[in-house]
């Protein structure tokens, strides 16, 4: 690879010098803007190297001539003389030379010649560097620009952009500024164009109202990037042109007044005031009857259309007591025209009793009698208006008013006036509406009196934190589930109305990667993947709740979701490490039954992790067998010699989940048999930092009790029998009892027991417990001089393994 990448740096390196040699110039000169007529600018002979390793008679016959193949803007602008000085022709304008926003820089071929023999062309890039000379100008010192008074947020006027003649990148960078006055609602826009020169607009930012101010006077700056930089201004005048967006307004939305019936027709009984504010006819406004006042009505009024006075037209000598009701309407000369109402109400007085009459207006009225309040309403806020009408004479006109109830007062205005206001807090979760009356009575004789119900809905605004049912919500699921299956429900409350109380769902960690999961608005938490308990058997995260309200209130409780375990995994054999394993087995009368224990493990979980081992094939002569539970492989019995050769052995492995899943491996087993009885090994020698369990040492205790006891009914019985007489006494000595033999043999050391053997305890490790690896230890851990050659701290991680010779135990006569 290394050698790879050097070839194509090499064929880069080649690439790039041919290019260099072929399209880059040979020198480079600068030259400034506005230099003279002459200026020197270089010395193309010495700088090109063209007279480098010549003679001094060699250098006298070298030429330098300017290329003027065709008449060019660089011809006029350079002169090269023959010895190979560079000048200028004539004054250096970079604006006429160049185009704006570029490099500015000429080319110029000068043929070098030897004699009258050619010798080469040089390139020579003469780059100009501009000055800034020109400020930026606008086409117009000022301009007028108008808006509607309802153009909306975002309307949009484009003024003239500004040009800069020169054409260095900097000094011809222009950028605009937008001066005004704090509150202007105006901002600058700028964008480039394709060719890009600035395409400029004033933006209207926000509403405008010319009833508050009719025109602006603007000011937009042009600055250039030079060092110094120059900048030119345009004045920009905004005048607002009105729109009729104002209705006309009366001076009092219900008129109240009480006639006698005697009143002259000649004399107006009320004039009408409604204001406009918008200019010319959007402001003028005119006086009408509108199509709610009965007709009955309109036969003995007469409305002024200009003016707004009102007359009566009957004669009401004869009229009992009567109140008329007046449906007056303003409307302006806009087009479309705006208007408003107003009631005019006329009491017709005689010398009779009323009862009084109450007009409530309230500042929110939800339908006739009942009146909206927010619970976040603060005390002693304006409720309703109460106006109380009784256009009789004298103490039958005199009222007086009570409303009684412990939320709200009643409060005297004046001249049959009041005020209902809040007395103390609502709380919509605790009370949502309540009702009271309103009683006026006068002075009267006899007295009398009305009243009026009035219902109060107390709406509702979000003053409820969103409460979760539990702080911590715990789900269990099983792995390899469906993905947006749902797995938990949260369960979250908000007393609050409307949006206050809707509520949405969000998952809250500090790894969102790690949550496969998500939230519905309704609460079901679901998962995005399926998941895996054998990769993550628990996932700790918090919900977050919000309600919709404004402000957004919010909570957050905590949730553990239980990964459970789903039999998904196939158990895999640990030992044997290669399939097929090679095992070479030496069997002799004094061998055990025990051969090797196979282990498997799976990565499941409970009983689905819970292994069972068997033989499935090969063992047709039923020589073998395999504890299901420990996978400790025995001889069921007695090898003969007619049972040596080899066996390929297929075992499996079972979890205890379902279904059931399994693995399988091949053992080939070599059996050697022989008659030949090997002689026990003397000593044990336990493997250093090996620890012996509870149960091998209660084995070892009782074994050494046994022997004890065997040894000493041996002694017994010496005795006795050399005490039996003398001449069985010296038969025996000649016979020569060994007496230590016998003890020899009686304390042999006793090998580690195969489960095989009816009533042997069986050791299990550590791992067990956990049913992951089910695991006896052998023989070899108690009598090293029998281990097999097996490597255990490799297990596993041996690809293939050579065949493995396993010598058997010896068994101890009994």
């Amino acid at each position: 690879m290394e050698t790879r990448e050097t070839q194509l740096f090499f064929l880069l390196s080649i690439f790039a010098l041919f290019w260099q040699s072929t399209v880059c110039e040979d020198i480079v000169y600068y030259l400034k803007d506005e230099d003279i007529t002459g200026t020197f600018i270089g010395d193309v002979a010495a700088d090109s190297l063209v007279l480098e390793n010549m003679e001094s008679h060699e250098q006298t016959s070298i030429i330098f001539n300017q290329i003027q193949h065709r008449r060019t803007d660089s011809s006029k602008v350079f002169n090269v003389t023959k010895d190979g000085k560079l000048y200028t022709a004539h004054t250096i304008d970079a604006e006429s030379l160049c185009k704006p926003r570029k490099q500015c820089f000429k080319y110029i071929k000068i043929a070098v010649n030897k004699a009258k023999s050619f010798m080469k062309i040089l390139k020579v890039k003469v780059i100009i560097e501009d000055i800034n000379d020109h400020s930026p100008e606008f086409p117009q010192k000022q301009i007028n620009v108008t808006y509607d008074e309802d153009d909306g947020e975002g309307a949009e006027r484009l003024i003239p952009d500004a040009i800069d003649r020169d054409v260095g990148m900097e000094n011809s960078e222009i950028t605009y500024k937008l001066k005004k006055q704090f509150n202007d609602p105006f901002i600058l826009s700028v964008r480039k164009t394709i060719t890009g020169r600035a395409k400029i607009g004033i933006v209207l930012g926000d509403k405008l109202d010319r009833e508050i101010q009719d025109s602006y006077n603007l000011e937009v700056i042009a600055k250039d990037g030079g060092q110094p930089s120059k900048q030119g201004i345009l004045h920009v005048h905004i005048k607002i042109n009105d729109v009729n967006d104002n209705s006309p307004v009366f001076s009092k939305h219900i008129y109240n007044i009480s006639i006698k019936n005697t009143h002259p027709n000649n004399n107006p009984i009320l004039t009408l005031s409604a204001k406009d504010p918008d200019s010319g006819n959007n402001g003028k406004v005119s006086y009408y009857f509108s199509s709610e006042t009965p007709d009955k009505a309109k036969k003995c009024y007469t409305l002024k259309r200009e003016s707004g006075k009102l007359f009566i037209t009957e004669n009401f000598s004869k009229e009992r007591d009567r109140i008329y009701e007046l449906y007056v309407e303003a409307k302006d000369g806009g087009n479309p025209s705006l208007n408003s109402f107003a009631i005019v109400r006329v009491n017709v007085l005689n010398e009779k009793n009323h009862a009084p009459e109450i007009d409530i207006n309230f500042v929110s009225e939800l339908k006739k009698g009942t009146a909206a309040i927010y619970e976040g309403t603060k005390v002693g806020s304006y409720l309703a208006y109460v106006n109380v009408v009784d256009n009789d004479v004298g103490a039958n006109g005199e009222v007086s008013c009570k409303l009684e109830h412990d939320k709200v007062v009643l409060s005297h205005l004046g001249s049959k006036e009041y005020k209902i206001t809040l007395k103390k807090p609502l709380d919509r979760e605790k009370l949502d509406h309540f009702n009271m009356r309103i009683v006026c009575e006068d002075n009267g004789s006899p007295a009398l009196k009305t009243e009026r119900k009035i219902s109060i809905q107390v709406m509702d605004v979000n003053d409820v934190q969103p409460q979760f049912t539990k702080d911590t919500f715990h789900f269990l699921t099983y792995e390899n589930g469906k993905a947006n299956f749902p797995i938990g429900f949260i369960n979250a409350t908000d007393p609050d109305l409307a949006s206050a109380g809707q509520l949405t769902f969000s998952l809250l960690s500090k790894d969102r990667n790690n949550i496969p999961f998500q939230v519905s608005d309704y609460g079901f938490i679901t998962s995005n993947i399926p998941l895996d308990r054998e990769e993550e058997d628990m996932y700790k995260f918090e919900v977050f709740v919000k309600d919709n309200g404004k402000p957004s209130l919010n909570n957050t409780a905590n949730v553990v979701v239980e990964v459970l375990d789903r039999n998904d995994n196939n158990p895999y054999f640990i030992y044997p490490t290669t399939d097929p394993f090679h095992i070479n087995v030496h069997y002799h009368p004094q061998s055990t039954n025990a051969i090797t224990v196979i282990r498997a493990s799976d990565r499941d979980s409970h009983l689905n992790a819970f292994l069972k081992y068997g033989i499935l094939d090969g063992n047709n002569k039923r020589l073998f067998t395999l504890n299901s539970l420990t996978g400790q492989m025995s001889f069921s019995r007695a090898p003969h010699l007619n049972d040596a050769g080899s066996y390929e052995l297929v075992l499996v492995v079972k979890d205890s989940g379902s279904p059931v899943m399994s693995a399988t491996t091949t053992v080939s087993l070599s059996l050697r048999v022989t008659n030949k009885t090997s002689a026990p090994m003397p000593t044990v020698h336990l493997e250093k930092n090996r620890t012996l369990d509870v149960p091998l040492l209660i084995i070892l205790v009782v074994a050494a009790v046994i022997v004890s006891v065997v040894i000493v009914v041996s002694i017994t019985l010496c005795i006795m029998k050399c005490s039996s007489g003398q001449s069985r006494s010296a038969k025996n000595t000649r016979k020569g009892v060994n007496r230590s033999a016998i003890c020899n043999r009686i304390d042999q050391p006793l090998p580690c027991q195969s489960s095989s053997i009816p009533g042997t305890p069986v050791r299990y490790s550590s791992e067990m417990n956990n049913r992951n690896m089910p695991f006896v230890e052998c023989k070899e851990d108690f009598y090293p001089q029998y281990e097999s050659q097996i490597d255990w701290s490799n297990v596993g991680t041996l690809e293939k393994s050579p065949p493995t010779t396993i010598l058997l135990p010896t068994r101890i006569k009994r």
